[in-house]
């Protein structure tokens, strides 16, 4: 159960969560964001693996809408970059620590050089080769940190602007701060801990927060970890206002319970792509990568593992239409989804030489027999049904296909060493295009014996590869998008992987207590990663 409410909202009406004045909000309940909040060790460092709270206390610089690649200024007011080797970050004065220190460059550019000291602590990959050039220095010029490289690393921007910043005055004594245990957090964010005690963390609206006009939620609990029932039992009755996981068939297992006051939101965050071993026939023709393409049902992947709810994806890599404006002018306002068409399907492979014999089934263009083995995470009741989709399309087109499901440590597996023929990838669908879709093509990108990289399929075009480095130097999203050109082109002519459906970013809420909320119709901010975006729109009703 949620704790009493705030104190400071002094009415009845605003103890019961209706609106002030002001549009203030009592009190909003969440679940907690990781294990360690229920019982677990007392730990607020945002670098540990698992914090009591990653969102609410420690801030970026720069929050980056995913969906729509919009920036907004956080604890930095300005990014300039100068070619691809020089950063230089405005950074927002008249902030304080919540412990009354102000906030500085100084604290910035501590930040990152503590990631030089523990590189086990550089996640953006400042001080290394990861996504582009190693810095060769991060200063603090009076209000500005300036960042030089040693080369190009526009690659690593989405890491710098997302990098939660530390207090000089507090980390710089506790030694290597992935293993320091933060039990009294000093921070920038818009809320203080109240109470913990060990099933709920309590968090407190800070008043001497740098934007506390905008914060209008009085009191955050977060409590619990719910299983997709127990969330929707607490969601209908209002013991939650938000939850961000996943809940089957959300429109009828919450919304319409209430639909006044019950709403859900699942952001195109990525897409599921079907991937096959691009290395091994058939999968290392083209032609065949192409003709298997339409025969992907993919209306029916959305109601058997999203009920409907998730799109079916471009196979241009893209997530649209929020990233419309980067689409090549030969494939602007068209529809970039394959369609399903099994008869088309039939006809590609026929032209391809993958004949059928009177039994139906299809063999190779050298006449050896043809058969695929679709490897499934068994237990991912998603990705199972639509592997049985794939599977069916494939032999209504004449390719004798079967699901195999083994345990996902054994699928990972397979992606290290290339021993598989068909399985479901991910493909991300951020702003870092050289990183994700980049990525996702790039030779460089194959995984390893050791390490499961983007590049899942093993496709290798050294034409591919330079478009992707080219891509990769760019910080002007017009230059970039002459570059990205050559790897949508690749994606649809060339069908590396198959585009599905898109994956969503998650969040069911309620609007009787908050409104303001991100929406299909308002689509902000993402509603899982961009959480600190959206709390600085919520209000209560009207």
């Amino acid at each position: 159960m949620a704790l009493g409410l705030s104190a400071c909202a002094g009415s009845a009406a605003q103890k019961n969560g209706a609106a002030s004045a002001d549009g203030m909000i009592a009190q909003l309940t969440f679940p907690s964001e990781a294990d360690a909040a229920v019982g677990g060790l007392v730990n607020y460092n945002p670098n540990s693996p698992k914090p009591l709270t990653g969102t609410w206390l420690y801030e970026p610089l720069i929050v980056r809408n995913s969906l729509t690649c919009e920036e907004t200024p956080w604890l930095a007011e300005k990014a300039t970059w100068e070619g691809g080797e020089k950063l230089t970050l405005d950074i927002r004065q008249g902030v304080k620590w919540s412990d009354g220190t102000p906030f500085t460059a100084k604290d910035v550019a501590f930040t990152f050089n503590l990631m030089k000291q523990y590189p086990a602590f550089d996640k953006a990959g400042v001080w290394n080769d990861t996504f582009g050039a190693p810095a060769t220095s991060v200063t603090a010029e009076g209000n500005k940190v300036v960042f030089v490289f040693s080369g190009n690393a526009a690659p690593k921007y989405d890491g710098i602007i997302s990098t939660k910043m530390l207090p000089e005055h507090v980390y710089s004594k506790v030694g290597d701060p992935t293993k320091y245990v933060d039990k009294a957090p000093v921070s920038t964010g818009p809320f203080k801990v109240a109470s913990y005690n060990g099933r709920q963390l309590v968090l407190e609206r800070r008043a001497d927060y740098w934007q506390a006009d905008k914060i209008k939620v009085q009191k955050l609990v977060l409590e619990g970890q719910y299983d997709a029932a127990q969330a929707a039992l607490k969601l209908r009755s209002g013991q939650l206002d938000a939850y961000f996981g996943e809940i089957p068939n959300p429109k009828k297992t919450f919304v319409d319970s209430d639909p006044k006051n019950n709403h859900f939101y699942y952001a195109p965050n990525g897409m599921t792509v079907l991937t096959g071993n691009d290395e091994k026939p058939p999968f290392s023709d083209a032609k065949f990568r192409e003709a298997i393409s339409y025969a992907m049902n993919k209306e029916e992947m959305s109601l058997k593992a999203t009920y409907g709810v998730m799109k079916p994806a471009s196979q241009t890599g893209l997530k649209l239409p929020s990233m419309e404006s980067l689409l090549p002018e030969e494939y602007a306002g068209k529809d970039t989804v394959v369609p399903f068409d099994v008869a088309k399907a039939n006809q590609l492979l026929d032209a391809a030489g993958y004949k059928k014999g009177a039994d139906g089934k299809r063999t190779n263009p050298d006449g050896s027999p043809l058969a695929v083995n679709f490897s499934v995470q068994a237990g991912w009741i998603d990705y199972q049904a639509i592997a049985d989709v794939v599977v069916k399309g494939l032999n209504d087109a004449g390719v004798d296909a079967k699901v195999t499901a083994s345990a996902p440590d054994s699928i990972d597996g397979q992606k290290k060493t290339g021993d598989f023929q068909l399985l479901l990838e991910y493909l991300h669908g951020g702003c870092e295009l050289a990183k994700n879709l980049g990525d996702k093509l790039s030779s460089k990108r194959i995984p390893t014996k050791t390490d499961i990289f983007p590049n899942v399929q093993r496709f290798k075009d050294p034409a591919v590869d330079a478009a992707v480095s080219q891509l990769a130097a760019q910080t002007d999203k017009e230059a970039q998008k002459k570059y990205l050109a050559p790897l949508v082109e690749t994606m649809m002519t060339e069908y590396p992987v198959t585009s599905l459906i898109y994956a969503p970013a998650r969040i069911l809420y309620r609007t009787d207590k908050a409104v303001g909320w991100p929406s299909e119709e308002d689509p902000y901010a993402n509603p899982q990663d961009d959480k600190l975006l959206w709390m600085t729109h919520l209000t209560a009703p009207k």
